[in-house]
């Protein structure tokens, strides 16, 4: 019975749909930005197999709908067979070199090579996942057929066509969208919710006075949310700085306002400014506004850099807008995070700008990822020129983070755009995990805004034209950690992006979204201008800086959230 189903299967199968599928199929296992597993490289077989058997399948319409002539039963037999041996031959070949293509990443990386493609497995998931589509867009075709038929009854053929479309595609929108989607909606902000509410027995509500959460403070421990508590709790104290660095330190002031501790962003925001006051953040040197990722979260490779450069002489001040992942926040309330940063920012900066020059800190910017994309559209440049902050630290900004692809877009001829070079470099840089930042002859203006990425970062390097159009990115040469072996194809590509953007925070530390702490520094003293530093303290505070960053992610303190 299977037997005699599979065959009936392959017999209506489209020839050309084949072959282009067979194309796709064979795209989607060259290498991308990111190494894949044997699993997720087989459902990305697949879907991209559906997605080039669509096409096929889209072009036989066409020609049809031309009126073109149509090749006999016979020939239409000869050249599905003809197009089944090459389609195998060509699986059988790629699936073979799927190995060599992931080692091309894998080994950029740090990482071992791939025992194995594991070619019967991917293979195999690739089938079930085309099996899956094409069972469901042959039951979409049946039921508009049969609504179609209907219609023709009372209406037109052509109009029924339509008019049937139109409500197989509403009922299925309403059906996901209203059904599956909102229900999975539901299920992950109840998930989130917990996880944020939930208090480590590892993180310690802190005693001294001077720490946010603390039974002085004005802000409650609880109410800090998980993020904001675990930030408050684990970064570097005074005497871990003094101790490396052998010089006396301050205690690093962290000032967080959690979801919970007021109504309303403009609320948060002033609760932060009065705890700032409190704890005497404005007779710091440095004060940063912080912007957290979608769950509250705040980089530690970045503050607890930041806080060693400048030997604890440090003030940081964020405000939560949510507890979901950034990808779940930026779907739901895309425009919440911008709101709070911009409430943040204007709240601190209008207190900051009545204090006398000589008396206040230097005032900056930071975040990564989705906090990256809301600091930079916390601050509008025009309302700010007469007294403007210092500067910003931007790390892994998404592709859609406007400013980033305007000064991308614009850099200078010759330089890549993984690494663009922005007019003579005294207002904006870009720096990777070799540097850059300073690598500019001009000196730096009043304002200094530094954009860290790695060129193997899918979130920063997402393209929307990458269906239709290669982007500059995958140019010659290419970035340190992108395979030479990475290839543009239509409408494949985006998908691998996709995949890759999904795996973004699986990578080893220093490559893909997963930022590592010495990487900051340089970015930082381009930043700031912290004290003098010889090399060899540097480069033995680097060493340091990733020991304990390793060790955070080991104790599951300060994790990525």
């Amino acid at each position: 019975m299977v037997q005699t189903y599979l065959v009936r299967l392959s017999k209506s199968l489209c020839t050309i749909g084949l072959l282009v599928g067979t194309l796709f199929f064979a795209a989607s296992l060259t290498p991308s930005l990111l190494p894949r597993s044997f699993q997720l490289q087989g459902a990305l077989s697949g879907f991209s197999f559906a997605s080039g058997y669509l096409v096929g399948v889209f072009a036989r319409w066409v020609w049809h709908y031309l009126e073109m002539p149509a090749p006999s039963a016979r020939v239409r037999r000869w050249a599905l067979g003809i197009a089944s041996a090459f389609c195998a031959a060509v699986v059988l070949v790629v699936l073979w070199k799927a190995s060599e293509w992931q080692d091309s990443v894998r080994l950029l990386m740090g990482m071992q090579p791939v025992e194995g493609s594991r070619p019967l497995e991917v293979g195999l998931i690739a089938a079930l996942v085309f099996l899956v589509l094409l069972g469901l867009a042959r039951l979409f075709n049946f039921l508009f057929d049969h609504l179609s038929l209907w219609l023709q009854k009372h209406i037109p053929r052509r109009v029924s066509n339509v008019i049937g479309i139109a409500i197989l595609v509403s009922l299925v929108w309403t059906a996901v969208d209203g059904i599956l989607f909102q229900s999975a909606i539901r299920a992950a902000d109840r998930a989130f919710q917990n996880l944020d509410a939930r208090i480590e027995s590892n993180i310690a509500r802190p005693t001294d006075p001077m720490k946010t959460g603390s039974p002085a403070s004005l802000l409650d421990w609880e109410a800090l949310g998980r993020a904001g508590r675990d930030y408050v709790a684990t970064g570097p104290s005074a005497t871990e700085i003094s101790a490396f660095t052998g010089k006396p330190a301050l205690e690093p002031l962290r000032v967080f306002a959690g979801l919970n501790s007021a109504p309303t962003a403009n609320e948060r925001a002033a609760l932060a400014l009065e705890e700032l006051k409190r704890v005497g953040a404005f007779e710091r040197s440095v004060l940063v506004v912080a912007t957290p990722t979608g769950t509250g979260w705040l980089d530690p490779s970045a503050v607890d850099t930041l806080e060693y450069l400048h030997h604890g002489d440090v003030a940081t001040v964020a405000v939560q807008y949510s507890y979901l992942a950034s990808w779940l926040s930026l779907l739901i309330e895309p425009a919440y995070g911008a709101e709070t940063a911009e409430a943040l920012f204007n709240t601190v900066y209008q207190y900051w700008t009545k204090l006398p020059h000589d008396q206040r800190p230097r005032l900056y910017l930071y975040g990564l990822s989705l906090g990256a994309l809301n600091s930079s559209r916390s601050v509008e440049i025009y309302d700010m020129i007469g007294d403007p902050f210092h500067g910003a630290l931007w790390s892994g900004p998404p592709f859609s983070t406007q400013a980033w692809r305007s000064a991308t877009a614009r850099r200078e001829e010759g330089s890549p755009a993984w690494l663009p070079h922005f007019r003579d470099g005294s207002a904006i840089r870009f720096a990777n995990q070799f540097g850059g930042a300073a690598s500019r002859t001009a000196s730096w203006g009043p304002m200094r805004i530094v954009y860290l990425q790695y060129a193997s970062d899918p979130i920063v390097f997402f393209d929307r034209t990458a269906p239709y159009r290669e982007p500059a990115w995958m140019e010659f040469p290419r970035g340190p950690d992108v395979s030479p072996s990475l290839v543009w194809f239509p409408i494949v590509s985006v998908l691998q992006l996709g995949l890759d953007m999904a795996l973004a925070t699986t990578t080893p530390m220093g490559h893909g979204h997963v930022y590592a702490p010495e990487h900051h520094v340089e970015p930082w003293i381009e930043v700031t201008q912290p004290p003098a530093w010889s090399a060899a303290e540097l480069a033995a505070l680097k060493q340091h800086l990733r020991a304990r960053r390793e060790l955070q992610i080991a104790s599951g303190l300060s994790s990525s959230s």
